[in-house]
């Protein structure tokens, strides 16, 4: 029997046990399709991650990514805590604050800097994309926000590696006090191919400019700690609509 390296991650996690779980499979050569996604069944994780050594040229290393269910082409969370794994066990080192990892999305660079002596990782992520703008009256999405109190901004369904629908919320009370109906969530996702829906609203008064919620409905059904695809496409839409907030272009 071959011996894997494995690790489990804490991501996005200002203490452990807060952030978004990540299982970590380094050493994978030889590991078929069915091996990873039993793996990954196994875990019982949102994602689990397989690294392989890199082979196309400029690539750090090659990651493939796979849910419970299937193979996704691209996720935040796994990507920025595969970097630190990779890093932590010394499998690749960062050329000019850059690696690059390869994968179902292509190549894309991720930054590593070191900040009170805390590493920090940031992907690009993959070019963001609008797939449809709607009201709150489209006969797919009605169903899964009723009831909500909308903001002033339409819901868009956006795909940047992951596909999200974003909805924006009157206010950031109103976003932390909705309770999912998850059968509509799960029935708009299935229907549209997107992971579920993104909620949002924009913050007063407090050291962050939005809140968000993230309501998976792909297969699983739950509320993600923390999505950096779904964050990356929000912020593509904003920008687009002019109206990112944000200080010093973060």
């Amino acid at each position: 029997m071959t011996a894997r390296r494995f690790l489990q991650l804490d991501v996005f996690a200002p203490r452990p046990g807060t952030g978004n779980p990540l299982a970590v499979v380094l050493d994978a050569d030889g590991l078929d399709d069915a091996a990873m996604q039993a793996i990954a069944r196994w875990t019982r994780l949102p994602e689990t991650t397989f690294v392989f050594p890199p082979t196309t040229p400029g690539s750090s290393y090659r990651i493939r990514m796979f849910a419970p269910q299937k193979e996704v082409p691209f996720a935040g969370h796994p990507s920025v805590g595969s970097a630190h794994a990779v890093l932590e066990c010394g499998l690749a080192t960062p050329l000019d604050g850059l690696l690059v990892q390869d994968g179902i999305a292509g190549q894309l660079p991720l930054r590593v800097d070191t900040i009170d002596g805390i590493r920090r990782i940031a992907i690009r992520t993959p070019r963001a994309s609008v797939m449809d703008v709607v009201d709150a009256a489209d006969a797919r999405l009605r169903p899964a926000i009723a009831g909500w109190a909308l903001g002033t901004l339409p819901p868009v369904l956006m795909d940047g590696g992951r596909r999200w629908w974003l909805v924006e919320l009157a206010d950031e009370a109103t976003l932390r006090a909705l309770a999912p109906d998850w059968d509509a969530i799960a029935t708009l996702a299935e229907a549209t191919g997107a992971m579920g829906v993104f909620a949002y609203a924009r913050s007063h008064g407090q050291p962050h400019d939005l809140a968000v919620r993230a309501f998976v409905g792909n297969g699983r059904r739950f509320e993600d700690a923390a999505s950096g695809a779904a964050n990356a496409v929000l912020a593509a839409w904003l920008d687009e609509r002019g109206a990112l907030p944000g200080h010093g272009g973060r």
